[in-house]
């Protein structure tokens, strides 16, 4: 999966209620969601977000509750990929169920800047700033992480696998 976007940068530790907060849980619809993503850290991320953008984070990014709408409020605003320092396992995990790309890489995520136009290429393992010209190389996704962001995540593969799609 390649991705091309404007960067939208977080600093450490942001935690799932802060992804989408808990008064917003009531409903599972990722448009709904969507509407709401980021909304108490950045208030004006929703209407500054395009298809594609990419987000860059520090530590431990998706902390806290193990909430499957933060992810999902992530992908439905159109955010193409998140890059970080590292992440929770438990968002991570979310993450790639419903195929959003989830890449650790601490060079870029302390050197990449909010406004940024990056590229990312999760079957070469790549990340260019196009912005600074530097460059970065991550773990390739591969197994059933690159066969969860190709598909779309979880349900998509399976009905893919059961030919139900």
């Amino acid at each position: 999966m390649k991705a091309t976007g404007r960067v939208h940068k977080y600093g450490d530790h942001i935690d799932t209620d802060a992804i989408i907060a808990a008064r917003y849980l009531s409903t599972t619809d990722p448009i709904e969601l969507a509407g709401h993503c980021m909304q108490d850290i950045d208030a004006e991320f929703v209407e500054r977000v395009e298809p594609g953008d990419i987000i860059v984070a520090g530590e431990n990014f998706g902390c806290g509750s193990s909430r499957e709408h933060a992810p999902i409020a992530i992908k439905a605003a159109g955010v193409s990929a998140v890059i970080a320092r590292n992440f929770a396992r438990i968002f991570y995990r979310n993450a790639l169920n419903i195929g959003l790309p989830i890449i650790e890489c601490p060079e870029a995520a302390e050197a990449i800047n909010a406004g940024d136009e990056v590229t990312v290429d999760t079957d070469e393992g790549t990340i260019v700033d196009h912005t600074t010209g530097e460059e970065f190389s991550f773990q390739p996704l591969t197994g059933v992480a690159a066969e969860l962001v190709e598909a779309g995540g979880l349900v998509p593969m399976v009905q893919e696998r059961l030919g139900t799609r």
